[in-house]
C-alpha cells in the first residue's frame, strides 16, 4: 500500500508525467462533449425502443466509444480507422512493397504507412456511416430528410470520425498509453452510471440473490480477464559464445514470451464485421416483395433472433479469425531468422527451420486457449441475459476485456514513466 501511495505522489509531482496525463483528460472530455452532439433528424423515442435489447448494436456501440446509441457526430467512433488499420496489415501479407515500407524502412516507412491508413479512413467512414444511417433510417429511427439532408450527415459523421482520429493520434503522441484504445475506454465507461441508475431504478428485493451471483461473476471475469491478458508461454533462447579479441561475448539465457491472446480484441472486431451484413441485408429488403428474397429475408430474420444460433455462430467466427489474425501478424520463420542471425538459439532444436517449426507449434497450442478465451467473452452479453432475463445484467465481456486490457497497458506506461525518473 505505502508503494503505492508514494507512486501516486510521484504521479503528481513529475511535471512531465502530469503535463501527459492532464492532456489525456482534456481530450477524453472533448470526446465526450462530441459525443453528446446529436445528428440533425433523430426521433429519439424510437432510438431508445430500437437500441433497447439489442445487443449486437450495444456491442457495435462499444467500439464508437459510445457515440452510437446517442446518433452523435461521433457515432462512427474509430471503427473507420481500425478497420483502415486491420486492411493495411493485412495487405503488408500480399503486397511485398507495403512489407518492406513498414518493417525495412525504418520511422520514415512506418510514417508514410500510417499516412495510408488515413486515407483509407476516409472511404470506410463514408461507406460504414452511409450504410448506418440507411439503417436507421429505415427502422424510422431518422426522420425523412431531404436528399441533401442525408448527404450532410454522411458528411458530418465522417468528419466527426476522422476527428476522432486525430485526437487519439494526438493521445498517443502527446499524452500517454494508446489514444485509440483510451476513447474506446472512454466510452464505456461512460455508460456505467446510466447501468447502475437502471439497476437502482429497477431493484427488486427477491433478486438479491441474482445480484449478489452477477456480482461474483463479474470479480471471476475480471480476474480471468487479467489472468489471460498478462498469460505468457516463455520459449528459452541461448545466445552462443564468441571470442572478439581478448573477449567472450554471449553464452547469456533469456526466453522468448508468446502471449496466450496474441490477437487481442481484433477477432471480435472482424466478427461483428460480418455479422453486421444480415442486419443491414434484413433492413434493407424487408418491404420487398420477391418471393426468393422473402424467404433469404425471413431466414436471415429467424438467424439473427435465435440467441443460441446467433451467440453460437459468432463463438465460431471469433475462434477462426483469432487463428487467422494471430498466423497473420505473428511469422515463425521470421521470428527463427532473426534468432539464427543473431547468434541464439532454442537448446535441444536445431536453428533454421527446426526452429521455425517449434515455435509454430507451440503457438497454435496456446492459440487455441486464446481463441476459446476471446469466444466466450464475445458471447458472454448472450449468456447473461439468456441466465438473467435481464438486459441490465447482460454484462459486456467484449467491454471488459478493453477496460481491463487498456487499464493493464496505462498502468505499465505509467509506471515506466516514473522508473525512467528514478534513473
Amino acid at each position: 500500500m505505502s508503494v503505492f501511495l508514494e507512486k501516486t505522489k510521484h504521479i503528481f509531482t513529475d511535471t512531465t508525467l502530469r503535463k501527459k496525463i492532464l492532456f489525456v483528460i482534456f481530450a477524453l472530455i472533448l470526446f465526450r462533449l462530441g459525443a453528446n452532439i446529436p445528428i440533425p433528424g433523430v426521433d429519439f423515442v424510437r432510438l431508445e425502443e430500437f437500441f433497447s435489447g439489442n445487443t449486437f448494436l450495444g456491442l457495435l456501440n462499444v467500439f464508437s466509444g459510445g457515440g452510437l446509441s446517442n446518433l452523435s457526430i461521433f457515432m462512427l467512433g474509430v471503427g473507420p480507422y481500425i478497420t483502415a488499420s486491420i486492411i493495411m496489415q493485412l495487405a503488408t501479407m500480399i503486397f511485398p512493397q507495403l512489407r518492406e515500407m513498414y518493417h525495412e524502412e525504418g520511422a520514415l516507412g512506418r510514417q508514410k504507412f500510417s499516412a495510408y491508413t488515413r486515407y483509407l479512413t476516409v472511404p470506410l467512414a463514408i461507406v460504414q456511416g452511409f450504410s448506418l444511417l440507411a439503417l436507421l433510417r429505415n427502422n424510422g429511427v431518422l426522420i425523412e430528410l431531404t436528399p441533401f439532408e442525408q448527404v450532410f450527415n454522411i458528411i458530418l459523421v465522417t468528419a466527426g470520425s476522422m476527428l476522432l482520429m486525430w485526437i487519439g493520434e494526438l493521445i498517443s503522441e502527446y499524452g500517454i498509453g494508446n489514444g485509440v484504445s483510451l476513447i474506446i475506454f472512454a466510452g464505456i465507461v461512460a455508460g456505467l452510471p446510466g447501468i447502475l441508475s437502471q439497476l437502482i431504478f429497477t431493484f427488486n428485493a427477491a433478486q438479491i440473490p441474482l445480484y449478489l451471483g452477477f456480482l461474483i461473476v463479474s470479480l471471476l471475469i475480471v480476474a480471468g480477464i487479467v489472468v489471460i491478458t498478462e498469460a505468457e508461454r516463455p520459449i528459452p533462447i541461448t545466445y552462443a559464445k564468441r571470442v572478439k579479441g581478448m573477449k567472450v561475448y554471449g553464452g547469456v539465457s533469456t526466453y522468448l514470451p508468446l502471449r496466450v491472446n496474441q490477437a487481442g480484441v481484433i477477432p471480435i472486431i472482424f466478427a461483428l464485421s460480418f455479422l453486421l451484413f444480415p442486419q443491414i441485408i434484413v433492413n434493407f429488403f424487408a418491404a420487398s416483395t420477391n418471393p426468393i428474397i422473402e424467404v433469404i429475408v425471413r431466414g436471415l430474420t429467424f438467424f439473427i433472433s435465435n440467441l443460441w444460433l446467433y451467440g453460437g455462430f459468432y463463438f465460431l467466427l471469433v475462434f477462426a479469425f483469432t487463428y487467422f489474425y494471430t498466423a497473420v501478424t505473428f511469422d515463425p520463420d521470421a521470428i527463427s531468422s532473426n534468432l539464427q542471425k543473431s547468434g541464439a538459439f532454442v537448446p535441444g532444436v536445431r536453428p533454421g527451420q527446426s526452429t521455425s517449426q517449434y515455435i509454430a507449434k507451440i503457438l497454435t497450442r496456446i492459440t487455441l486457449v486464446g481463441a476459446l478465451f476471446l469466444g466466450f467473452v464475445a458471447v458472454l452479453p448472450f449468456i447473461m441475459q439468456a441466465v438473467t432475463g435481464n438486459p441490465a445484467l447482460a454484462i459486456g465481456g467484449t467491454g471488459l476485456l478493453i477496460v481491463v486490457s487498456v487499464v493493464l497497458d496505462l498502468v505499465k506506461k505509467i509506471d515506466g514513466q516514473l522508473s525512467m525518473r528514478e534513473y
